[in-house]
């Protein structure tokens, strides 16, 4: 009560008494802290119980108004005496001490202010980093202190610093030794101020070290600034006698003190206070970003960064339930690694496993924004971590189990975060373990090389429906990441000599293009037996393609030695019979509603591939090895054989199915073209296309129509029972086959618009 009263008297007189020049008015109100300890006999009292605060702040006043007054860069007196003295080293041996009580946090607090308030570069000073450093080393020694957030803010403070000068960060990377001699126990507290305090008894008029900027003067002498011997002796008496110890250390694992901001951050982000942690990520995320490449090479090799984070994505992931809805796992708000937080009462779609999914999709997006703002050898270090310690060590059992359940949960959970990504060097990782990093051509004996790849192909033809789609869909998502080794591991390797194709010598008196626009010694399918009950009306004339197509130029001839996109076309919609036809029926499902969306997917891919220079004309096929036996990989086997049971399989599955093949026909690569929409390449003997295994379908059901009473009513009630046209009435017999009907049309549209829009993008100059 009396030292309040004191503090508010003082207060007083100072608002009465003239004012001084700013430098005797800082070195008096330091004095005022100094005294302190000299005069003090109660080493008990709160500092919030002394004048110590005050004191601070207008220390800080002072210098933030002499920066004002003076030109950018010019250090002014007070300045000069802060960093000649050592002032900042007294403080954080005050800090560290806590003395009195609560000396920490405001030691941390004046620390914040100074960095922040001051324009001026401080941290090149030797006396500014040094004790800035050693002040690092107490933040996040114990968890939930009070002085937690005062912590925080003085980390970011100097992270943001380190930011806007990056060089600066090599002041940071201690040497190993020096910084564990660097460390006493309680005993050295009192041999610390000794050694911080010489410097208060120091001719004042000395040199400035080296580190001190250019522009910075002598110190100016003073009267007031001259301390007598007597009294720092007096100060260096009461501070030795002071019964202060240090705070306990935290039980952390660190391998090395050479990046102490970086350990201090990874403490704080065990913190459980929430805001605590999040700011502690921040700071991280601004450090790993710095270009200095031994600040990064420090960062992956010398802190426990890399552990952090995988072993809280793996403790968040074996966090979840065995078994979670794959419909919550996909449906869950999008997740953003700073704004994670949960209420489970105000959360009307709430779900068992939600607070833990959402923790760990949040913790997810944090690895992968801070891979994805590193520097690259950081960035490169990071997501090898993440590969072997949690996908390899955590989630590949989960999606290698074989009950159904756990296949289903850890597949969705897979298929969640391939969404999610969007670290390029993580996604690269990402690929590698689902894929593995094989590019020679597969082999039909070899196709369990890399045994996750293997398996989850494998599922994509799965007993259980639920898994299937599921992962499929993962596939459809990865074929859509911009990684150039997703498509060349599943399809392009196996197409790289087009042994698919037999090769036919050219004769003199052949063309390369007949007038009717077929490739020589290619089908016409009009002519096939199979279509011959073709309806002129399903068939576009030459007439209508001529005014759709691009006009033919010098540059870009009409007959360039592809087959001409009406045929292609054409080829496609007239596959299944017109008696299996059905959108015909109803408006709005002609085949010109996939031309807008094929138009605009063609482009996105286009984008996507632009940098991976592919070329724009298949290889030559002299040049090719077509003696070499041909496999279309296991991924394409496993799509062919499914499309081959379109007919047989459930409507949701035979959906996914078609969407993956014409996600993979949508790539604007001249062998995934001319292998998945060229329906008059010459297929070598055994291979088949996406085309002739679509005319096999087509083959089975017209023999299969035969035998279905009202099989065209039926047809059509079936599409608008789909398209919620009519009401869901009675079971209609052979409903699986009569929708894989539905499916096969909209299919063969789809493809047919495809083929046109690439074939438009390729004629166009």
């Amino acid at each position: 009560m009396f030292s309040k009263f004191t503090s508010i008297l003082q207060h007083a007189v100072e608002a009465l008494a003239p004012s001084l020049p700013l430098q005797e008015d800082f070195v008096y109100h330091w004095k005022a802290i100094t005294h302190y300890y000299i005069e003090t006999s109660d080493d008990k009292a709160p500092v919030t119980d002394t004048n110590i605060p005050s004191h601070l702040e207008q220390m800080l006043v002072i210098l933030v108004q002499e920066e004002n007054e003076r030109e950018f860069g010019e250090t002014g007196p007070c300045m000069e005496y802060l960093l000649h003295h050592k002032i900042l080293e007294t403080l954080y041996t005050l800090g560290k001490a806590d003395c009195p009580p609560g000396m920490k946090q405001q030691v941390l607090v004046f620390y914040t202010k100074l960095l922040g308030k001051i324009r001026q570069p401080l941290l090149p000073h030797i006396n500014v980093h040094r004790p800035v450093q050693k002040l690092i080393r107490l933040c996040g020694e114990v968890l939930a202190t009070p002085t937690e957030n005062e912590e925080i803010q003085f980390l970011c403070i100097v992270c943001a610093k380190l930011k806007q000068d990056p060089y600066l960060v090599n002041f940071f990377l201690e040497n190993k030794f020096k910084s564990l001699a660097s460390q006493g126990g309680p005993n050295a507290i009192s041999e610390d101020v000794l050694k911080s305090q010489d410097s208060l008894s120091t001719d004042t008029g000395q040199s400035c070290q080296p580190e001190e900027p250019s522009g910075a003067s002598g110190t100016e002498h003073t009267d007031s600034e001259d301390e007598p011997s007597h009294q720092m002796g007096d100060l260096s008496t009461s501070l030795e006698n002071l019964s202060v110890t240090a705070l306990p250390e935290a039980t952390v694992v660190r391998p090395n003190q050479d990046y102490n901001l970086v350990n201090s951050l990874l403490n704080l982000t065990r913190s459980p206070d929430g805001r605590i942690a999040v700011k502690a990520c921040e700071g991280l995320m601004l450090l790993v970003s710095l270009p200095e490449p031994a600040a990064a090479k420090c960062l992956t090799q010398s802190t426990c960064l890399c552990e952090l984070l995988t072993d809280r994505l793996a403790s968040l992931y074996k966090a979840l339930p065995q078994a979670v809805d794959p419909l919550d796992i996909e449906t869950v708000e999008a997740i953003n690694w700073g704004l994670d937080s949960y209420s489970h009462k105000e959360d009307a779609s709430a779900f068992p496993g939600k607070r833990a999914l959402i923790s760990f999709l949040s913790w997810f997006d944090y690895c992968d924004q801070l891979i994805k703002e590193a520097q690259k050898t950081a960035a490169v270090a990071l997501a090898k971590a993440v590969h072997e310690r949690f996908f390899i060590g955590v989630m590949e059992p989960q999606l290698m189990q074989t009950s159904e359940m756990g296949i289903l949960t850890s597949t969705a959970l897979l298929h969640r975060i391939v969404r999610q990504v969007t670290s390029d060097i993580l996604l690269q990782e990402m690929v590698f373990f689902i894929l593995g990093e094989q590019r020679e051509p597969e082999t039909l004996a070899e196709i369990s090389r890399h045994p996750l790849r293997h398996r989850l192909i494998e599922h994509c033809d799965h007993i259980s429906d639920e898994i299937s789609i599921m992962t499929l869909r993962m596939f459809e998502h990865l074929l859509q990441k911009p990684n150039e080794h997703i498509l060349y591991n599943l399809v392009l390797r196996n197409l790289e000599e087009r042994n698919y194709t037999e090769y036919k010598p050219v004769c003199p008196e052949d063309k390369d293009v007949v007038e009717n626009g077929l490739i020589a010694g290619a089908v016409d399918l009009e002519e096939d037996p199979l279509f011959t009950d073709i309806s002129p009306d399903n068939t576009l004339s030459n007439q209508e393609w001529l005014s759709s197509s691009p006009p033919a130029t010098p540059d870009h001839p009409k007959n360039d030695g592809k087959t001409e996109v009406h045929k292609i076309v054409n080829s496609f919609l007239c596959l299944v019979p017109d008696e299996a036809k059905s959108s015909y029926h109803v408006e709005g499902t002609g085949y010109d509603t996939y031309l807008r969306d094929a138009h605009r997917q063609f482009r996105d891919y286009c984008a996507i591939c632009l940098r991976w220079e592919w070329p724009g004309s298949p290889k030559a096929l002299e040049r090719c090895n077509l003696e070499a036996a041909f496999f279309e990989g296991h991924f394409l086997k496993v799509l062919f054989d499914r499309m081959g049971r379109i007919l047989d399989q459930p409507y949701d599955v035979n959906l996914q199915v078609t969407s993956v093949l014409s996600r993979l026909s949508l790539f604007p690569h001249p062998h995934i073209h001319e292998y998945l929409l060229d329906p008059y390449v010459n297929l070598a003997s055994g291979c088949r296309s996406l085309f002739s295994v679509i005319v096999r379908v087509v083959g089975d059901l017209m023999v299969r129509i035969q035998r279905i009473q009202d099989f065209t009513p039926k047809l059509l009630l079936v599409r608008k029972r789909l398209l919620g046209l009519e009401p869901e009435g009675p079971v209609i017999d052979h409903i699986t086959l009569l929708e894989g009907v539905i499916v096969l049309e909209e299919f063969c549209k789809e493809l047919a618009a495809i083929a046109f829009v690439k074939y438009h993008a390729a004629s166009t100059p």
